[in-house]
C-alpha cells in the first residue's frame, strides 16, 4: 500500500485533504484483511475478501498525487536527481522502521518457520539487510526465513514499497517525458493486460491479488498492478477538471469500504467471475473515485481533521501493522482460536497500530524527512515532498 501513500506537496500548489483521506481509509481497510487472513481457508472465503485491491488504489493515488506535484517541475525547477531524492525522503525511512519491526516480531517469535523450522540468525541478518535496502528475497533461499515465498518475509506489505519505487524511477527517467497522448495509449494497454490477468485466472484464485512474491506469474501480476494504476492516475492529473460534489469524501468513503469488504464474486466454479469484478474496481470504479475525492473539498472542521489525521497515518500504519499481525497469527493458529475469540486481542491491535503509527510519524518520520530534506533537497527545509 501504499506508497502507495505518495503525498507530494509544493510550496503553491493546494493540497488534495480529501485524496489524504482517502489513503487512510483504504489503509484502515488493509489492516482487516489481514486480520481476517488469520482466519482464512483460501482467498476464497476470506472475510473483508477485496482488501488486497487497496494496493491499486494506493498506486492510483501516487500517481495521480505525483502527476499533480511534479509535472510541471521537470528542468530548471527539478532535476531526475532531484525527484529521486525527494521520493526516497519521502518513503524509505519507514521502510527502515518496518524492517526493524520485522525483525523484532520475528525474533519473540523464536526465529522459526512457519513449519517451526528453526532459523540461523545468520539468515536472519540477511533478510533484515535486504529489507532495509528494499531488495526482494528469493524463494526457498536463505533469506526466506518465515518459508512463505514472500518477497519480505520480516515485513511483508514491503512488495507494494518495491513496486511504487520502480514506478517512481519509470516515472523520473522516461514516463514524465510522454505526451499524453502516449501516456493514454500505455494505459489502455497496461488495463487491457491488468484485465486479462485478472480474468485468465493466472493468480489461481480469480483475483488480482499479486504481487508480494517471485513464485509463478506474481511479478508480472504485479508490475501490471503498478504499471496501469500509476499511469492511469498520472493521466487523469494531466486531464483533471474538478466537478462539484458535495459530501465527497464521505461518499468516496463509503464506497471504497464496500467495495474492498466485498465478498469473493463466483466462488471456485466461477473465478472469472471475480476476475471481471477485480477489473471493473481497478480500471474505472478506484479512478473515479479518486476523480471524485479531488473534485470536493472538506466544507466543515471534523471533516478537515478526520482526513488529515487519516493521511498522516495511512503510510506509517500500513508499514508497522503487518510485524504484529505476525505475532497475531502465530498466538491463533498455535491455540486453534476462532474469531470471536481473539475480538479484544483485535481491539488492541487495531488501535495499538493505529497508536504506533502516530508515534512513529511523529517521533521519527517527519523530524528526520524534515532533516533529510533540509540537508540533501534545495529549499526543501522543513518541507513534505
Amino acid at each position: 500500500m501504499q506508497k502507495n501513500f505518495s503525498a507530494a506537496f509544493t510550496d503553491s500548489k493546494p493540497h488534495y485533504e480529501l485524496l489524504d483521506g482517502l489513503r487512510g481509509v483504504a489503509a484502515l481497510m488493509v489492516m482487516w484483511f489481514h486480520v481476517f487472513e488469520a482466519f482464512a481457508t483460501s482467498p476464497i472465503d476470506q472475510k473483508v475478501n477485496h482488501g488486497y485491491m487497496a494496493v491499486d488504489f494506493f498506486f492510483i493515488l501516487s500517481g495521480f498525487v505525483i502527476g499533480y506535484a511534479y509535472d510541471d517541475r521537470w528542468g530548471k525547477r527539478m532535476t531526475v536527481k532531484d525527484f529521486f531524492k525527494r521520493r526516497l525522503i519521502r518513503l524509505h525511512p519507514m521502510v527502515i522502521v518496518g524492517a526493524v519491526l520485522g525483525v523484532v516480531a520475528f525474533c519473540i517469535q523464536g526465529c522459526v518457520k512457519w513449519d517451526g523450522t528453526a532459523v540461523p540468525l545468520a539468515f536472519v541478518g540477511i533478510a533484515l539487510l535486504l529489507n532495509l535496502f528494499l531488495l526482494p528475497v528469493v524463494p526457498g533461499t536463505s533469506a526466506d526465513v518465515r518459508g512463505n515465498n514472500e518477497m519480505y518475509p520480516l515485513n511483508g506489505p514491503s512488495w507494494s514499497l518495491f513496486f511504487e519505487y520502480i514506478g517512481n524511477l519509470l516515472y523520473g527517467l522516461f514516463i514524465h517525458r510522454l505526451g499524453t497522448k502516449v501516456l493514454a495509449v500505455l494505459v489502455g494497454a497496461a488495463g487491457i493486460g491488468l484485465a486479462a490477468f485478472a480474468i485468465g485466472n493466472l493468480s489461481g484464485f480469480g483475483h488480482i491479488g499479486v504481487g508480494w512474491s517471485m513464485i509463478d506469474h506474481n511479478l508480472i501480476g504485479g508490475f501490471l498492478r503498478m504499471f496501469f494504476s500509476m499511469s492511469a492516475g498520472l493521466l487523469m492529473s494531466r486531464l483533471f477538471k474538478p466537478m462539484k460534489i458535495r459530501g465527497a469524501f464521505w461518499i468516496c468513503s463509503a464506497a471504497v469500504v464496500v467495495l474492498l469488504a466485498m465478498p469473493h464474486v463466483g466462488g471456485a466454479e466461477g473465478l472469472w467471475l471475480n476476475g471481471i469484478y477485480d477489473s471493473l474496481c481497478i480500471l474505472l470504479l478506484f479512478p473515479l473515485l479518486v476523480y471524485m475525492a479531488a473534485s470536493g473539498k472538506t466544507t466543515d472542521r471534523v471533516t478537515s481533521r478526520v482526513c488529515k489525521f487519516l493521511g498522516d497515518i495511512s503510510y506509517p500504519l500500513y508499514i508497522v501493522h503487518y510485524p504484529f499481525m505476525y505475532l497475531y497469527y502465530a498466538w491463533v493458529w498455535k491455540n486453534g482460536l476462532t474469531f470471536q475469540e481473539t475480538i479484544p486481542a483485535v481491539a488492541a491491535l487495531f488501535v495499538g497500530s493505529i497508536l504506533v503509527a502516530y508515534l512513529f510519524l511523529k517521533i521519527y518520520d517527519e523530524p528526520v524527512r524534515r532533516w533529510l530534506s533540509g540537508r540533501f533537497v534545495s529549499g526543501g527545509k522543513g518541507k513534505r515532498s
